[in-house]
C-alpha cells in the first residue's frame, strides 16, 4: 500500500528578532542575592582546590627530592 503524505499547514514566518524577543520573555532571571551566594560558592571551592593541589604538588615534590 502506499503512503499518503499528509500536507502540514504553512508555518508563519516572523521576524528572527521578535522570536528572541518572545524567547527572552520566557527566562526565569535569579535574584542578585542568588547570583551573588553561587558566586561567592564557586569561587570559595576554587581556591580550595588550588589550595589542595599546591599541597599535594608540595608532598610529590618533598617524596620525589628523598628519592634522588
Amino acid at each position: 500500500m502506499a503512503e499518503e503524505k499528509k500536507q502540514e499547514a504553512p508555518v508563519k514566518k516572523t521576524s528572527f528578532f521578535k522570536g528572541v524577543k518572545a524567547e527572552f520573555k520566557k527566562i526565569i532571571w535569579p535574584k542578585k542575592e542568588t547570583v551573588a551566594k553561587e558566586t561567592g560558592a564557586v569561587v570559595f571551592f576554587s581556591v580550595a582546590l588550588g589550595v589542595l593541589i599546591a599541597i599535594i604538588d608540595a608532598v610529590v615534590k618533598y617524596g620525589l627530592g628523598l628519592i634522588k
